[in-house]
């Protein structure tokens, strides 16, 4: 049951074209190219076999590709934090 000018089904189909973009975005994501280097691009320490198989295409340690993902989530920290608490109040 649709309401408004929307037809029958399309929230439904609306929510199902949004999981399918999804996956494939995953799947782009994790279809990395190339074989995988036995040592790290940046620090050039030995990458573990096991990471080599499980990741294909894996280009970094771990130490090396969570310090990577550890800066992009740092990103957002152009908030200004020194109001005061009565103004945070009002």
């Amino acid at each position: 049951m649709a309401g408004g000018w929307s037809r029958d089904g399309a929230v439904n189909e609306q929510i199902e074209a949004s999981i399918s973009d999804e996956l494939n975005r995953m799947k782009a994501r994790r279809g990395l190219v190339g074989e995988s280097r036995t040592h790290c691009a940046e620090c050039e320490e030995e990458i573990p076999e096991a990471r080599r198989v499980a990741v294909p295409g894996v280009k970094l340690c771990m130490d090396c590709a969570m310090e990577r993902d550890g800066r992009a989530a740092r990103r957002p920290e152009a908030f200004n934090r020194r109001g005061s608490k009565d103004s945070q109040l009002k």
